[in-house]
């Protein structure tokens, strides 16, 4: 059934291996089904919000650059301004002097 299940870890649904742009193209139409309260819905904001996700809850930025496969830790610094602007905003609303 599988081509050769070692060396595949997605498939179609017709057992074949699953190629970038299959997956790309199945992912944007469930977001597109699911998601409405955002105008852009790709796989790459999906990645984003994962990415903002773990670094707003503390997530250690080396985590994330190898859970995104990022070869430079630069690229995933972009990351770290969402998670600056959280802490701003927290820091006004608990500070008594903010």
């Amino acid at each position: 059934m599988f081509e050769n299940a070692d060396d595949v870890l997605l498939v179609s649904p017709k057992g074949k291996k699953l190629y970038p742009k299959y997956a790309y193209n199945l992912v944007r139409s469930i977001l597109k089904e699911e998601v409405k309260t955002l105008d852009k819905r790709s796989p790459h904001v999906l990645r984003h919000t994962f990415a903002t996700h773990l670094m707003n809850n503390g997530a250690n930025l080396d985590a994330v650059k190898e859970l995104l496969g990022h070869a430079s830790l630069a690229s995933t610094q972009v990351y770290t301004h969402n998670t600056i602007e959280k802490l701003k905003t927290v820091y006004k609303k608990a500070h008594p002097k903010a």
